[in-house]
Order: structure tokens, then sequence, then C-alpha cells
């Protein structure tokens, strides 16, 4: 069992895993005045981690990258575990919950390639590597005549790559190369209006056990309110369609004022249609906001909309 005189956080391996518990661990120690002592980082391999040959749509879907970490905070091994938000799986296991998010980064993607300004520079049939269902399939909307392949591995794997040649260009989370400090890579942002993100991209999310009072209370002055709104509204979305790795669903929410917008949408696989849904209201309502828009999307989509 973890001391009780430190807080253990439980972190995946990657870069950017370890930066965004860095950023927990700094949050913790400016909230509380603790020393690193105090926070240390239990590293644990994820299944997801160890899969770098197909997609993780056909391996099991985004509770790859959450498993062993959930294990690790049942068992008491760690007392919190740092995430990807929109790596978290729409129903977490029983005994677990997630305390909140740290503030929300730059929600949007970013396209990167050596020789192409951005995505409509692109020539027909150049190669665009994602390992995203989504972005897969936001790019053959967009542009249905390139070739768009699987590119697994964590940022800097994906950007070796490129380099290499392997592909002419790849989409990648803005708020992933913040927190690298890799922005120089960014060739263009792509903004929400034409390419929403992700549901939850750009947040970190804080799982702990649901009975330990203890951990609630040290974690809850690092949370940041507003994300976590947003997050609700959008992860109640995705609950309503049953999204996966294997769905390609994009979701974002964000304040306006005391207002809560939101823009959801769902495309099939090739890119030839999508659904889009919005809504806005009271902070209050984030999860039926979420709902109701879920709700309105599982209505309208034709039978076989998903299927590959």
């Amino acid at each position: 069992m973890a001391d009780t005189s430190t807080l253990v956080i439980g972190t995946r391996g990657s870069p950017l895993a370890l930066a965004q518990a860095h950023e927990t661990q700094e949050r913790f120690a400016k909230s509380h005045g603790w020393t690193p002592d105090q926070l240390p980082l239990a590293v644990i391999k994820t299944t997801g981690d160890a899969i770098q040959d197909r997609p993780l749509s056909e391996a099991g879907g985004k509770g790859l990258f959450t498993k062993e970490l959930d294990i690790a905070l049942l068992e008491g091994a760690i007392d919190l575990a740092v995430h990807s938000a929109k790596d978290l799986p729409t129903t977490l296991p029983e005994g677990i919950m997630i305390a909140g998010y740290l503030p929300r980064e730059d929600v949007r993607d970013a396209f990167i390639s050596r020789r192409f300004k951005g995505l409509h520079d692109l020539p027909s049939g150049a190669v665009v590597g994602s390992a995203s269902l989504r972005r897969q399939a936001e790019l053959r909307r967009l542009r249905p005549d390139l070739n768009v392949t699987l590119l697994r591995g964590n940022v800097q794997t994906r950007l070796a790559k490129l380099e290499r040649g392997e592909v002419d260009a790849t989409l990648l989370a803005m708020a992933g190369l913040r927190r690298l400090g890799l922005t120089e890579h960014v060739t263009a942002v792509l903004e929400t209006e034409d390419f929403l993100p992700a549901v939850g991209q750009g947040a970190i999310a804080i799982t702990v056990r649901a009975d330990d009072e203890r951990v609630m209370r040290a974690v809850e002055p690092i949370l940041d309110a507003p994300t976590g709104h947003a997050l609700a509204a959008e992860r109640a979305f995705l609950t309503i369609l049953d999204g996966s790795c294997r769905t390609p669903i994009a979701g974002h929410a964000h304040l306006v004022g005391d207002e809560l917008v939101f823009r959801g949408l769902v495309l099939r696989p090739d890119g030839s249609e999508r659904l889009e849904v919005s809504r806005r209201g009271a902070v209050s309502e984030a999860v039926s906001l979420g709902r109701e828009a879920g709700t309105e999307l599982r209505t309208r989509m034709p039978p076989g909309f998903l299927d590959a």
C-alpha cells in the first residue's frame, strides 16, 4: 500500500505521458508546497504502448492505455493516475472515478509536413499517416483523393517517420506538441470549425479510487472547473454513441461567458458522410446537453452508418 505521507502518481512511460505527469506533479507542489519526494512517479507500461503493428481499434480500443494503471490504482500501488482524457474509455472499472481535469491546452489538431504548407496543398495521392480513425475519416471527407494510412508510435516516433519520408504528412494534437516543446514542427493549425477534435483532446484527466477521500481532497485544488464542465458534456455525448477507438466521433465543448457551447459529429469511416449536431446551455446542464446531442445523432444515423 502506498505510504500515506506521499501521493504516488501513476503514468505511462511515453515522453508525452511523462510530461503530463510532471505537470501534475508541479501543480501539486505549487498548490500544497510539497517536495518531489512526496510526489513520486510510478511508470507503468500499458498494453497499448506495446502494440505498434496494428490499429488499436483492432486490438481492444481505448482501455489498452488504461488497464494496467487501473489495476495499480485498485491494488493501492499508486494513489492516482494521470491520463490523456481522450484515452479514457467511456466506462471506468468499478471503484475508479475521474477526480477531474487540469486546465485544458489547445484542443486543435496540427498538420505537419516537410514539403507542403497545408492539407489542401497536398497533391492527389499523397500519403498522410495517422493512428486515429477520427482523423482518418475527417481527412477522407476533406480530401478523398489522398492515401490515408496507419501511423503508430509516440509523437517523436511519428515525427521521425515523417522525416524519413515514410509519409508526406501527418496530424498530431497541438496540446501534445506544446507540452513536449515541439511546436516548431507544426506546418499549419487546423481550426475546429473545419476539423473538430476528439472528445477530451487537450485535457489531462486524473483518476482516483472512488472511496479515497484523502486523495480526492488533495487533488481538488489543482482541478479546473471550466474544463470539467466541457468534458462532462463531451463524455456524455460519447457515452450515448458508445464511442471507442473503433468509432470516428468528434466533439468539443467550451464556455462562452456563462454558457456552454457544444459541437459534435460522427463520420462514416470512409469520410463519405458526416452527421453534425450542436447544443448550448447552462454549465449545470452539461451532462444532459451532451446526452441530448448524442441521442439526436443516434436517431439520425442510418443502419450501418459506422460500418467500414
